[in-house]
């Protein structure tokens, strides 16, 4: 089997699918790329298992034909290669790989692609069909709030509730929770899974600028298409827990405040912070937000005052500033709302502005006053 292609094509192309591929000694064709050539289209594939990423890219080559191709050498080989035609050949019985370029010739051995793991196929699915722009707003909005531990697994990937007309994302660590709801979706799906973290960042990382995403999905796994791509994951099988307990509905306490003049003092005051909490104090009171840290063990202490709106009985309440800092990083809005109830109670995080088919909720949970 013989092919060609511009190498900075190709390179792109394996660039893509490079996510999926991980160190895996155990299974060491984990760590390979799989080509199939059918016609003048050649099929690149990579999986961990866990997430699959699939493209496709026109070759010119003299017969159909596969082989898995380890992939680091392969990578870097193209990374330092500048752009040119390249011709890569391959030994059907030994699975050799010779690539020819400009400057010279690199051989290579592959793997027998039989023994490649076989990429999940969208049977007996439902699917839903989302613009570029809301699915990358949405998960630049959640993945941030997931967890990492591994015995709350549920946790580590982004809830995802279809609901006919109407699709939400929720993220939480119990530490903080992002809900994201959009209500103009057209269908008649009503399913819940939880997307994997590894598998949307591979995701945002991969979409277009523009266009539509098609996501199909089973009991088992995802399976996102767009531009020639298809980014297949198995999903978490966990049950989530139930967000909407925590989520509180009585905040008589509602402070706007400039998001940017609050992010920048956040910064500046968490210096001061304990180390191990990020407690930063807010003292509210009418036309007057006070952020104040300490870390007792150094002595180090620092206070700031913005203005802002405020309707409500005074409060002081604790928050770990790492947190707010997060949220406030992914809000767009000039303006933000923080709700308040008690100060043993979470605080609620909202952009100024919403557009009418958006729903986008903020949580963050108190840390308990040290002073």
């Amino acid at each position: 089997m013989k092919f060609s292609i511009s190498s900075a094509e190709l390179s792109d192309k394996i660039q893509l699918a490079n996510g999926a591929i991980g160190s895996n000694m155990v299974v060491p064709i984990l760590e390979d790329y799989l080509f199939v050539i059918e016609g003048n289209t050649m099929t690149i594939s990579a999986t961990d298992l866990e997430t699959s990423i699939t493209t496709e890219v026109d070759v010119i080559a003299d017969q159909n034909g596969a082989v898995a191709v380890p992939g680091k050498i392969l990578f870097d080989t193209l990374k330092a290669l500048p752009e040119q035609p390249i011709t890569v050949e391959v030994d059907d019985e030994r699975f050799g790989i010779e690539i020819t370029s400009s400057y010279g010739k690199y051989k290579l051995s592959g793997d027998n692609p039989e023994d490649f793991p076989s990429i999940p196929q969208a049977d007996n699915t439902e699917s839903v069909t989302l613009g570029v722009d809301l699915l990358r707003e949405a998960i630049s909005k959640t993945i941030f709030a997931t967890s990492n531990d591994e015995l709350r697994l549920a946790m580590t990937g982004v809830y995802t509730q279809i609901d006919f007309s109407k699709i939400t994302f929720v993220a939480t660590d119990a530490h903080k929770l992002v809900k994201y709801t959009f209500s103009g979706l057209s269908g008649d799906v009503n399913t819940t899974f939880i997307i994997p973290k590894k598998s949307l960042t591979l995701l945002k990382n991969a979409l277009p600028e523009s266009g539509e995403v098609q996501i199909a999905f089973n009991k088992s796994n995802a399976f996102f298409s767009f531009d020639g791509h298809s980014i297949v994951c198995r999903l978490v099988d966990a049950q989530y827990p139930n967000y909407n307990a925590v989520i509180p509905v009585d905040n008589p306490n509602r402070m706007t405040v400039v998001r940017r003049d609050l992010l920048n003092s956040l910064k500046r005051i968490a210096i001061y912070a304990n180390k191990t909490t990020n407690q930063v104090i807010l003292n509210i009171d009418e036309g007057s937000l006070t952020i104040e840290a300490q870390d007792l063990d150094f002595s180090n202490e620092a206070v700031e005052q913005l203005t802002c709106q405020y309707e409500g009985d005074p409060i002081n309440i604790g928050f770990n500033a790492k947190f707010l800092m997060e949220m406030l990083n992914v809000l767009d809005t000039d303006e933000v709302i923080l709700e308040l109830s008690t100060p043993n109670k979470a605080g609620i995080l909202l952009p100024s502005e919403q557009p009418d088919d958006e729903d986008l909720l903020m949580l963050v949970m108190p840390v308990m006053l040290s002073r």
